[in-house]
């Protein structure tokens, strides 16, 4: 087995799927539905399922009657409330909410904070499992099961009732509170082991259980009485308490300011300009008692590293490495976008007549598709053609590039009318559109939808890019946005389909279960190929016109992109435990990570499941480039050796770090070995090549077109973009290049607008390199050196300078670019010192009369204990920031770089167009 993944509309709701809003139509007696020159079922083909339990049983969603009606989200953290996969369990898997993690019972809600992980599974897995510290309820509640009542982006409200009693409790991700709200009966809290008390303050009661400390809090009034385990409190009247999980005994009057302001929902928002997508992430919240309306809220990793609104000094543990707490109902991240391309451009190692060879062997194939008949497979197969149309018009082969398209065209057109082999179905009940033949539980369970679909999607915007006419909502457009309405749905408002489905807007990355019944909660192993789909929709919405999918695509993009940094790669070595002995997971669980996979124990595929499918939307792995040689390095370790099976996505992916590396690895192998199901030759062989004469990606550096890329060899930077418009435009990277593109067609450059990748780099007087001396010039050519960095004598200087290097230049007069914002790229190498954290804080002085007018500094960069140049670059994220800018008139510029952390030295590289400042002004 490959990987066990993880009428209601007739032509109203047609036609609603054209433009990606609208409610659902009442059922219609008609089982194909019309969309365009497409269409779907709305009855499944005979002798197929649906969502089922683990038996069989066909299952409905198990929802309370204010909730119904409204789509469910399926593919949750908390999906197991309203999915009941297993038939002896009404209530709940455990469900990981972060900091808290929670399990539906009959007397309520169970209760943990897991502080300590485990390594289980032979060193293979860790987790913090959930375990019960208590349980929240009421005196007497024995429901017979648990529904959802309520819902929003990334919280819940879970419903008991017995018939005299009835219990609702908000959760959600980030949320150190549990508002409660019950009828019938007195608040309850039993404990799991007799409680200590910390403080007794009537209606307010801190315990201790099991080592964590929790604070609850009844009506002003009310008076919480322990009697062993089980502590209760009458309500006065009332019918709300809460309980909160405290990182520490000290924190209680803080947290008893917000314990009476309950969170009644969340909501993402997202903009994308110039380069940069901001998003915010706001709750809702109604007083209880008196007037406060604020909340305080924790942010994983992923999120506080690219915030500069304030943080509290409260931190909690979660398998996610340490959450911040900030005292507000809403927070905003700022990140550089992640880069796409339709394909690589064109580049002069590439051989033509060697291309087209391989490009041949694939279209002339006897079955191109490989025998693909489910979803899955002929998605990859979907792919595997599509990457190669853009490939085969770079060589001026338009013959093998319409016989792709047509290939394309043909397979699409067969999955997207119904009542043949294959088709899409809609399940009314569960609101999901399913495609027939199945596979890996994407009908019984609705796994992984946003994998399958992402393959069709991304081919789909390949065929748009040649023939727009297809792509029109009145041809097979409307059957291509019904897929992203299951999906990635952008609408809260549409009644046939639940927002977002796969992706999880607080956690940062998709989910792959659609029903989360496992006791590691939900899991999500292929990354890359639910970035694959956010890769689609970029690329779709930029060959429609459609804006929003298309920004909707770089939120999603940006934001996994950081997520699998940190959770699936640890870049940053901040995330996994010290005692789980891997630098990546193939899984990654509401619990912890895997170093797994659903289908193999073989480290190429537990290491490449998340590379593949390897395309222009895979540019955003070269951020950390230090992440993939560990990755590489393990994968080899645990392998015996170099790849054998999967060489070719392991080849593609070393060469977003080491392009001369991984092409010499081609030169001596490509002659032995067989693709991966997903890939070709043809295409391993452009990307490689195309790497290896432009140099590897850089994502530091972003145009502000969502279709452009940065590629680095030496001192020589290459800029590219697809302009799918009309008309000509010119892009405007963030290091102030610029590349003008034709309509329709990729272009290439050095930052002045020509096509040549051979042209010499640019001087756009906003790039500063560092000399030794203390200097920052605009001026080029200089001689490679380095400075040493001073140790930081063991101690903790993270945020403030501690004998830094310090680079300035003065006299600098610019104005400040709209948008635009700090960039530096600084090689570090600590050699083999151990656990050393170089820290950078730019300044300026914007009237150069001695006071600095803004200052921002950036997170601490960890080196590794292996000689060599590494990248510390902005992407780091602010650590602080203070002043605003302005025009520079006769200002000063400075650069300084120290030791946070360490006992040891470093060196930092001077006199290159490798390690440089970019300053935000024309």
């Amino acid at each position: 087995m490959r990987t066990p993944r993880s009428g209601v509309v007739a032509l109203a709701a047609a036609l609603a799927a054209v433009g990606l809003t609208g409610p659902a139509a009442s059922p219609a007696a008609a089982a194909t539905v019309p969309v365009g020159a497409g269409s779907y079922s709305d009855t499944r083909p005979p002798g197929t399922t649906g969502p089922t339990t683990n038996t069989g049983t066909p299952v409905t969603p198990k929802v309370t009657p204010a909730a119904q009606g409204k789509p469910v989200p399926t593919n949750d953290w908390w999906s197991s409330l309203a999915f009941q996969r297993y038939g002896d369990n009404p209530y709940s898997t455990p469900m990981y909410g972060h900091p808290l993690t929670y399990q539906a019972t009959a007397a309520g809600l169970d209760i943990g904070y897991p502080t300590t992980p485990a390594i289980v599974g032979e060193g293979r897995q860790y987790e913090f499992a959930h375990k019960r510290d208590l349980t929240l309820g009421l005196t007497g509640l024995n429901a017979p099961d648990t529904k959802a009542d309520a819902w929003s982006d990334w919280t819940v409200t879970p419903y008991w009732s017995d018939g005299a009693r009835t219990l609702r409790a908000t959760i959600g991700h980030g949320l150190p509170f549990v508002y409660a709200k019950g009828t019938g009966g007195d608040a309850r809290v039993t404990t799991a082991t007799a409680p200590t008390v910390f403080a007794d303050q009537g209606n307010v009661l801190g315990i201790t259980v099991a080592g964590h400390h929790y604070a609850l809090f009844a009506p002003t009034g009310a008076d919480w009485t322990v009697s062993g385990s089980t502590v209760t409190a009458g309500l006065a009247g009332k019918d709300y308490f809460s309980l909160a999980v405290l990182p520490s005994t000290s924190a209680l009057a803080t947290y008893k300011k917000y314990a009476y302001s309950f969170v009644t929902g969340s909501q993402a928002s997202w903009s994308t300009s110039g380069g940069t997508v901001r998003a915010t992430y706001t709750l809702t919240t109604q007083p209880q008692e008196g007037t406060e309306t604020g909340t305080l809220q924790a942010l994983y990793r992923h999120q506080w590293l690219h915030t500069t609104d304030p943080l509290t000094a409260y931190t909690y543990v979660s398998p996610r490495g340490t959450m911040k707490v900030r005292e507000s109902r809403t927070f905003t991240t700022s990140q550089r976008t992640a880069p796409v391309l339709p394909a690589l451009p064109k580049a002069s190692g590439t051989d033509a007549a060697r291309l087209r060879g391989y490009l041949n062997e694939v279209v002339n194939a006897a079955d191109p598709f490989s025998g693909a008949t489910d979803t899955y497979w002929t998605g990859k197969a979907l792919g595997r053609l599509a990457q190669l149309v853009p490939v085969a018009e770079q060589i001026g082969d338009t013959a093998v590039r319409d016989r792709l398209l047509g290939l394309l065209k043909g397979r699409l057109q067969e999955w997207f009318t119904a009542g043949g082999a294959s088709e899409f179905s809609y399940d009314r009940t569960w609101r999901t559109l399913i495609g027939y033949p199945a596979s890996y539980g994407s009908d019984s369970e609705l796994n992984d939808h946003h994998f399958h679909y992402s393959y069709y999607v991304y081919a789909a915007a390949v065929v748009a890019q040649y023939d727009p006419a297809w792509a029109a909502d009145s041809a097979w457009g409307g059957m291509v946005k019904t897929l992203v309405r299951d999906a990635a749905n952008p609408s809260r408002t549409d009644s046939a389909f639940p927002f977002l489905r796969g992706f999880d807007v607080y956690a940062g990355h998709s989910w792959a279960s659609g029903h989360q019944g496992f006791a590691a909660g939900n899991n999500q192993e292929s990354s890359s190929e639910s970035t694959n789909l956010s890769a689609g929709l970029i690329l779709w919405g930029s060959a429609t016109g459609d804006t929003a999918l298309r920004d909707l695509g770089v939120y999603l993009l940006t934001t996994e992109s950081e997520a699998i940094s940190q959770y699936w790669f640890d870049a940053d070595q901040q995330v996994f435990p010290a005692a789980f002995g891997h630098d990546t997971v193939g899984m990654v669980w509401g619990s912890g990570g895997a170093y797994s996979t659903w289908w193999t124990a073989n480290p190429e595929e537990i290491h490449g499941i998340n590379v593949l499918p390897v395309t222009g939307g895979s540019l955003h792995l070269a951020a950390r480039k230090d992440a993939i040689r560990r990755n590489i390095a393990e994968m080899e370790r645990q392998n015996g050796g170099p790849a054998v099976e999967w060489r070719d996505i392991l080849w593609e992916f070393q060469s977003l770090a080491d392009p001369a590396a991984a092409k010499s690895k081609w030169d001596a192998q490509h002659a032995a070995y067989t693709p991966e199901q997903g890939e070709s030759k043809a295409h391993t062989y452009h990307w490689l090549t195309t790497l290896d004469t432009l140099g590897a990606p850089d994502p530091s550096i972003t145009g502000d077109l969502p279709t452009s890329a940065v590629f680095t060899k030496g001192t020589v930077r290459t800029y590219a973009a697809h302009n799918h418009g009309s008309t000509a435009r010119t892009v405007t990277f963030s290091d102030g290049a610029k590349l003008t593109v034709p309509a329709r067609s990729t272009a290439t450059g050095t930052g002045t607008g020509g096509t040549d990748p051979g042209e010499p780099g640019p001087s756009t007087g906003n790039t500063f390199q560092l000399r030794s001396g203390g200097t920052l010039t605009t001026a080029t050519g200089g001689t490679a050196g380095a400075d040493t960095i001073a140790s930081a004598s063991g101690g903790n200087h993270d945020g403030t300078p501690h004998l830094p290097l310090v680079y300035e230049a003065k006299g600098v007069n610019g104005t400040l670019r709209p948008g635009a914002t700090t960039a530096f790229r600084l090689q570090v190498d600590a050699g083999t010192n151990v656990a050393l954290g170089q820290q950078a804080r730019i300044s300026y002085d914007l009237t150069g009369d001695g006071t600095f007018d803004r200052t921002e500094t950036y997170h601490y960069f960890a080196t590794d204990p292996v000689t060599g140049w590494e990248e510390y670059n902005q992407t780091r994220g602010l650590k602080s920031a203070t002043g605003t800018l302005g025009d520079l008139r006769g200002g000063t510029v400075r650069l300084e770089v120290w030791h946070a952390i360490g006992n040891g030295t470093a060196r930092l590289q001077t006199g290159t167009d490798r390690s440089v400042l970019v300053i935000p002004y024309a």
